[in-house]
């Protein structure tokens, strides 16, 4: 099959729509068909989501909460969008994942451009003694910084960002449509 476009980024997408096509070629489904779903496909809420894209600013939100998951957004992202510093804000979640992937995470979040580290999202968690962002931060060569929620609002209302994304499974997504209201009155 030629000439599909799909409307989404991650290289991840990319290869599930292949997978995707394959089985519809198998099933005898008419290409024109798949390829017009394909076109239409706005893709899954929080996976590579485009809050915001235009010529001044992308801002991307997803779910990611691996550091594998962090690796191929942070990855795809900076693939897609050339040339623009990519800051990358996540919370990590649970203290337990934390502590166990921490070395992970660093590594995922060293690939970005600049990291913004918020609070754990314990969920279902008591908190463990020493596991902390700082756990993650510390292990990171590039430039991170930890915020509060109020610290991170007020960071986007004055860092000029060109490539943003807000990355995990705990309560950040709460602040996007606070992160979008900010980024498109700048």
């Amino acid at each position: 099959m030629n000439d599909v476009h799909l409307p989404i980024g991650g290289m991840h997408n990319v290869e599930n729509a292949v997978v995707a096509i394959a089985v519809t070629q198998l099933l005898g489904i008419d290409a024109t068909a798949v390829k017009q779903a394909l076109t239409q496909f706005k893709g899954i809420r929080r996976r590579f989501e485009y809050v915001l894209k235009n010529e001044n600013i992308v801002y991307i939100d997803d779910y990611a909460h691996h550091p594998e998951e962090l690796a191929a957004l942070i990855k795809s992202a900076k693939h897609l969008f050339p040339g623009r510093k990519c800051v990358v804000v996540f919370q990590p979640h649970l203290f337990t994942r934390t502590r166990d992937l921490a070395d992970g995470f660093a590594h995922s979040l060293d690939m970005a451009d600049e990291a913004i580290l918020l609070d754990i999202y314990p969920a279902r968690e008591l908190q463990i003694e020493g596991v902390t962002s700082k756990l993650i931060s510390d292990k990171m060569n590039g430039p991170v910084t930890i915020l509060s929620k109020e610290g991170l609002l007020e960071y986007v209302k004055a860092a000029p960002l060109k490539l943003f994304i807000t990355a995990g499974a705990g309560d950040i997504d709460k602040l996007v449509p606070t992160i979008k209201d900010i980024l498109e009155h700048k």
